[in-house]
């Protein structure tokens, strides 16, 4: 009898503590009114209010972060704020015919808008001092200038470097060297990706393989990779460090980027950084002191977009841009955030 009063104890505990776990996790749900700003709805809700970019960078409905809407949902909870996109609603039953069930309709939360993001792999990177390729393209089929897909061309790999026919290899063009544009130190090569190739034929010191994708032409000179699969999934990751830098070129080379470009950052393992971190894009606004009665030593700093880490090195990163308001240029600031 005794064990089964025990018993029946530990299920009604469990119970009680699943639903204040439950209790827990439900939202406040606030209807944002006019005059509403992100940075006041952090303040009032998580008393922090430097929230308001993480806020609007993780949520694709607020395309602007000076601008949101009356009649706009949110999810409050006690360390986040999420907004929420209504569901649609159900046309209504014709006349005498016979209601179907409705189908369950999901609430799309878009807080991360997307909690991970899809990189192709075509990203590119900054080669740093020290960083050694895997080895080259030393000729192509009959000489050839530029080859593509199921092409055959020869590289300096062979037995001699522990490699097997079927191995694959990332293949790398070496663009212009990268200076930093703040201190004009240079930072490394920018590399662009060219595409794939498998090891087919093995000597000692020489292969042959053929390439199983091109992205761009490939000829002789072109450096080999450990092979790199394309389209990865990025999953966004809270950091415990805030760290500031700059983003020091871009992989199209233009100056002005956009949501959806590349950009390269000069920060890396060392410093921190991590696959997944999203930083803030920022640039300081310049007081005209003609129409100021004193002094102004500085003004808030504006907010231009936001962008998520994709690779690092040792001293570098690759990052996608995954918002923007204005147009960002190189030699933009970055800036990491702790917790966010």
């Amino acid at each position: 009898m005794r064990r089964l009063i025990f018993i029946g104890l530990l299920l009604l505990m469990s119970f009680i503590s699943s639903r204040e776990v439950f209790a827990q996790e439900e939202p406040t749900v606030y209807v944002i009114q006019k005059g509403d700003t992100l940075w006041g709805l952090s303040e009032k809700f998580l008393q922090d209010p430097y929230y308001w970019p993480n806020l609007w960078a993780r949520n694709q409905s607020i395309t602007n972060p000076h601008f949101i809407f009356p009649g706009q949902r949110l999810k409050v909870y006690p360390d986040r704020i999420e907004v929420e996109t209504p569901a649609e609603v159900p046309a209504p039953a014709v006349h005498g015919e016979e209601p179907q069930p409705a189908e369950t309709k999901k609430i799309v939360e878009e807080v991360a808008p997307v909690k991970t993001y899809t990189v192709s792999g075509g990203e590119g990177f900054l080669m740093e001092n020290g960083l050694k390729p895997s080895g080259y393209i030393v000729s192509t089929y009959q000489g050839r200038q530029m080859v593509g897909e199921d092409d055959i061309v020869y590289t300096d790999i062979g037995k001699a470097n522990g490699v097997e026919v079927g191995d694959k290899f990332s293949v790398y063009k070496k663009m212009g060297a990268v200076s930093h544009p703040v201190t004009n130190v240079i930072l490394g090569y920018k590399v662009i990706p060219l595409g794939t190739l498998q090891l087919s034929e093995l000597e000692e010191k020489v292969s042959k393989a053929i390439v199983t994708k091109s992205f761009q032409e490939i000829g002789a000179g072109s450096f080999l990779m450990p092979f790199r699969p394309r389209k990865l999934e990025v999953a966004l990751k809270a950091s415990d460090k805030e760290l500031v830098g700059y983003i020091v070129e871009t992989k199209t080379g233009n100056k002005a980027i956009a949501a959806g470009d590349v950009a390269y950052l000069d920060l890396g393992k060392q410093q921190g950084v991590e696959v997944g971190n999203m930083l803030y894009i920022v640039r300081d606004v310049a007081p005209d002191q003609t129409y100021a009665l004193d002094k102004i030593e500085k003004l808030p700093a504006e907010l231009l977009g936001a962008l998520v880490i994709v690779e690092t090195k040792e001293n570098t990163s690759t990052a996608l841009v995954v918002k923007s308001i204005d147009t960002i240029y190189r030699g933009d600031r970055v800036e990491l955030k702790k917790n966010r």
